[in-house]
């Protein structure tokens, strides 16, 4: 896949992060393409839903696996803002997602910080698509937070 089609996907996960700061949860959003289309978009809404299991990506797999019609992500790739946490990580796994390209590192609670082997072994990783802008959403938001 090239370079620019990566940056749509991702621009369309940080369009769903952007709905998430609107909300003022986390900005962190995701989406999940198959077959060069996006089937499922999703933002966290851990405050909304009171659940602190709503992250971005645990939002995009239920919407991805209800349209597919079945629990894996086989021949998917899930385009997320931040590095999963170990939670989502763990559940990308079981999901055995094809892919799974990130913005910006998490070098506190990214699954890295566990362990690479929470995802499913044959599921490539990308990192550093559309860095800056995902991170810079997140050190926007937490500034903002911080003033109040």
């Amino acid at each position: 896949m090239t370079q620019g089609k990566k940056e749509q996907y991702m621009r369309a996960a940080l369009a769903e992060a952007n709905k998430a700061c609107e909300k003022q949860e986390v900005p962190v959003g995701a989406v999940i393409v198959y077959n060069d289309m996006i089937i499922a978009r999703a933002h966290n809404l851990t405050e909304t839903l009171k659940d602190p299991t709503a992250h971005a990506e645990m939002q995009a797999i239920t919407a991805a696996t209800n349209w597919l019609g079945g629990k894996y992500l086989s021949d998917c790739t899930i385009y997320v803002t931040l590095e999963p946490c170990a939670m989502c990580a763990g559940a990308i796994g079981w999901s055995q997602a094809t892919t799974i390209v990130f913005g910006a590192a998490d070098d506190k609670k990214g699954y890295r910080t566990i362990s690479n082997s929470l995802l499913h072994p044959k599921t490539k990783v990308e990192s550093g698509v559309l860095e800056e802008e995902c991170r810079e959403l997140l050190i926007k938001f937490f500034k903002n937070r911080r003033k109040y």
